[in-house]
C-alpha cells in the first residue's frame, strides 16, 4: 500500500494560485474549457484539475496551459530565459558531483 504523499502549505497555495492564474487567463480570452483544452491536447477533466490546483498534474501540461493563457512564470523572453537556464547549470557544474552521506548531523528541529 502506498502512503499519500503531503505537500507543504507553500507548496500547495502555489498551485492554487497558478491555477487560478490560469482560469483567469482563459476567461479573459473568452475561451471555454473545451476551447483551451483542445488547443493544449488535454482532455477538459485535466483541464479542470489544473485550475484546481490538483498537486497531481504533470508540470509540463501545467506550464504549457499557463503559456497558452498568457500566465508568465518566468521572464518571457526566451533569450533571457535561456540565460537564467546556462547561468544555473553553470553553478550546478561548480558544485560536487555527489553528495556524501554521513558527516555532518542536520539539526532540523526548530
Amino acid at each position: 500500500m502506498t502512503m499519500p504523499r503531503t505537500y507543504t502549505r507553500y507548496a500547495r497555495e502555489a498551485v492554487t494560485l497558478l491555477g487560478e492564474q490560469i482560469r483567469l487567463g482563459r476567461k479573459q480570452r473568452r475561451w471555454t474549457e473545451k476551447n483551451l483544452a483542445e488547443r493544449a491536447g488535454i482532455s477538459r477533466a485535466t483541464l479542470q484539475k489544473i485550475e484546481n490546483g490538483d498537486m497531481g498534474c504533470a508540470v509540463g501540461l501545467v506550464f504549457e496551459v499557463a503559456a497558452l493563457v498568457g500566465v508568465t512564470l518566468f521572464d518571457h523572453d526566451t533569450p533571457a530565459l535561456a540565460r537564467h537556464t546556462d547561468h544555473t547549470r553553470d553553478k550546478i557544474a561548480l558544485l560536487p558531483q555527489r553528495i556524501k552521506t554521513g558527516g555532518e548531523a542536520v539539526f532540523d528541529d526548530f
